[in-house]
């Protein structure tokens, strides 16, 4: 079978109205599949206030605001009559699950029943959520129901080894292969650090800008984060604190780190010029798969401090471009911080490193893995 053989239903459930990193991966693998002549239909819900333009043909699924204070995100209850009209005329033969939520489990269903090959991709840690929003007794029945949906799936695949040995552990028994993430390297460079834009934010070119990257809500860590500054200050260690994202927990970020300069959302070039901008990258969330803001943070060359778990353990090597903490672990993250602080040969090294590291991360080369997991789907 050859690529133009292939007809792909690609499920998601947020495509392009918040932009995350899992649904930029997404984008960018469909943009690729459609450059190999594979046939693509993509369905999700969408809004009229979209965060950027789809890649491909996008089909809108009826759906709800998500309640309890994360409205910006929607969900569909299934698999409507008129989305499955779509689906049977469109003749897929092989469905990508992107999610495990209910426009997911529906578009799952109806592949088995008409025996059609199913794929799923992981991008994240689902079942950490609760516990960010006091519900921590939902994590062993939620793994349960994950663990069911990946193991009803054909294919599976996974950012890095660490998300498949965890979903191993679990009891899934899916044939499971690797789709790590790339890097735009001509975004993402140590040449793009501007030490001009950092003196417009008020920070000293001398000074030790520490960064967080990603959208502000509380399931990044961002607790651990104000938590790990706090400890800083209180050890007179020299920092700035430079926050790039934006989200419905600014606020309550704000409050945490007053002395933190919020940029605000930023996007192409912009973003590059942040990141490459930063001296240390601060990354405690327990929730990332693979974690695109860390491999962005090593291409500029800046070193990382990230939790150990899943996907900064398949991109850090522990004191060589940056550290692996024990997650939570508020004076390990406050004495790997100070650390680079007050070395700045070490964060050199380091972000050398890293930047090194990155070099292997392109897009076109981790998307094949996918092509290649479909076509060796077909064939068995």
């Amino acid at each position: 079978m050859k690529p133009t053989d292939l007809r792909v239903a690609l499920f998601s459930g947020n495509y392009n109205y918040v932009r995350d990193g899992a649904n930029q991966a997404l984008n960018l693998l469909v943009g690729y599949l459609l450059s190999r002549g594979v046939a693509v239909r993509v369905y999700s819900p969408t809004t009229g206030t979209p965060a950027f333009t789809p890649t491909g043909d996008l089909i809108s699924v009826p759906s709800w605001p998500v309640p309890g204070g994360r409205e910006e995100y929607r969900f569909a209850t299934g698999l409507p009559r008129s989305t499955q009209a779509d689906l049977e005329a469109f003749a897929p033969n092989i469905v990508h699950l992107s999610a495990p939520e209910f426009l997911c489990h529906g578009a799952l269903k109806w592949a088995q029943r008409n025996q059609i090959a199913t794929l799923a991709s992981l991008h994240t840690r689902f079942e950490t959520y609760p516990a960010y929003y006091h519900l921590g007794f939902l994590e062993k029945p939620l793994i349960r129901l994950l663990t069911r949906f990946y193991n009803r799936a054909d294919h599976v695949v996974t950012p890095g080894k660490s998300t498949a040995d965890l979903i191993r552990s679990w009891g899934v028994t899916t044939p499971i292969t690797t789709w790590a993430r790339g890097v735009n390297h001509a975004r993402f460079n140590p040449g793009a650090r501007s030490l001009e834009w950092r003196r417009s934010l008020g920070i000293g070119d001398e000074e030790v800008a520490v960064g967080f990257l990603g959208r502000l809500v509380l399931e990044k860590g961002l607790d651990v984060f104000a938590e790990v500054i706090g400890a800083l200050r209180e050890r007179g260690v020299p920092h700035r604190v430079l926050v790039i994202g934006e989200g419905p927990a600014r606020q309550w970020f704000a409050e945490r780190v007053p002395e933190a300069v919020f940029t605000g959302f930023q996007g192409g070039d912009d973003l590059g010029r942040a990141v490459a901008s930063m001296d240390v990258f601060f990354n405690p969330s327990l929730t990332e798969t693979f974690g695109n803001v860390t491999s962005e943070a090593m291409a500029s060359g800046v070193p990382v401090v990230a939790a150990r778990a899943t996907g900064a353990i398949d991109l850090v090597e522990d004191g060589e471009n940056g550290f692996l903490v024990p997650p939570r672990d508020v004076v390990a993250y406050a004495d790997a911080i100070a650390r680079f602080a007050a070395d700045p040969e070490l964060r050199r090294r380091a972000g050398a490193e890293g930047h090194a590291r990155a070099r292997a991360l392109i897009w076109d080369d981790v998307n094949q893995k996918v092509l290649d997991a479909y076509l060796g789907l077909m064939d068995r």
